[in-house]
């Protein structure tokens, strides 16, 4: 990818998953990482077999947390240039069963966490024209999901802030986009293991399958590159066409 060889990234929900396999990619690519989970020890393992990497532990539903590793990463490399928001959970139930404390943990989450480590990453962020905030988003925010009331309103929100923000910070030459990926994940398990509920899933992806997070992380990474500086306020669905 063009442009990202020395630059600075901040990803949080870094300690597995997609955020673990961008961590990596973005490695491959040249870029130093600070790899943010609140689970310390996790967040540690990614960065330990990634050169130019460091482990950091916050929760991104705490503002002060947040701030402070994004101190943090610009103490240890000088500069931030690129934040992912990847971090989330999921607690799913239909509507009519849906616990008041579960859909407002998901917002927490989601939808502050994503608030927080943007409006942190902010100060901080050049206005150069190498700038980037990308949001991790679903399929869910964009056509709903049965049983997961809570997780579609918090992805369809982010959709919201990353327009706004787009908008907001087009003058300082920041770009804000989403991703909304399908991969093999600790969020997609229940779905993947279930027989039934797998068999439903995939008759959705009209490609069949799930992918794997290495197969989805090259979209963020485009994002952060100079090949897409002129892109803004956009969602790129990466998910085996399951959203068309």
């Amino acid at each position: 990818m063009r442009g990202l060889s020395g630059r600075v990234a901040f990803v949080t929900g870094g300690g597995a998953g997609i955020g673990a396999a961008l961590a990596a990619r973005f490695v491959d690519e040249g870029v130093r990482v600070a790899v943010v989970d609140r689970d310390q020890s996790a967040a540690l393992a990614v960065a330990r077999g990634l050169e130019g990497a460091i482990g950091l532990e916050a929760d991104v539903a705490d503002a002060t947390a947040i701030r402070a590793a994004i101190a943090a990463t610009v103490d240890a490399f000088g500069a931030l240039h690129i934040v992912v928001s990847n971090a989330g959970i999921i607690r799913p139930a239909m509507l009519a069963k849906m616990d008041a404390d579960d859909f407002s943990a998901v917002l927490e989450i989601h939808v502050k966490g994503t608030f927080h480590t943007m409006q942190a990453a902010l100060p901080h962020l050049p206005e150069d024209g190498t700038g980037r905030i990308i949001n991790s988003t679903s399929a869910a925010g964009l056509v709903g999901t049965i049983g997961q009331i809570n997780y579609s309103a918090a992805k369809a929100a982010i959709l919201g802030m990353t327009k706004s923000g787009a908008k907001e910070l087009a003058k300082r030459q920041i770009t804000v986009n989403a991703v909304a990926p399908l991969a093999v994940t600790a969020m997609t398990e229940k779905i993947r293991t279930d027989e039934k509920l797998a068999k439903l899933m995939r008759a959705r992806i009209p490609m069949g399958r799930f992918a794997e997070p290495e197969e989805v992380v090259g979209t963020f990474a485009f994002l952060a590159s100079d090949d897409a500086s002129y892109i803004t306020g956009q969602t790129i669905c990466v998910d085996g066409g399951t959203v068309i």
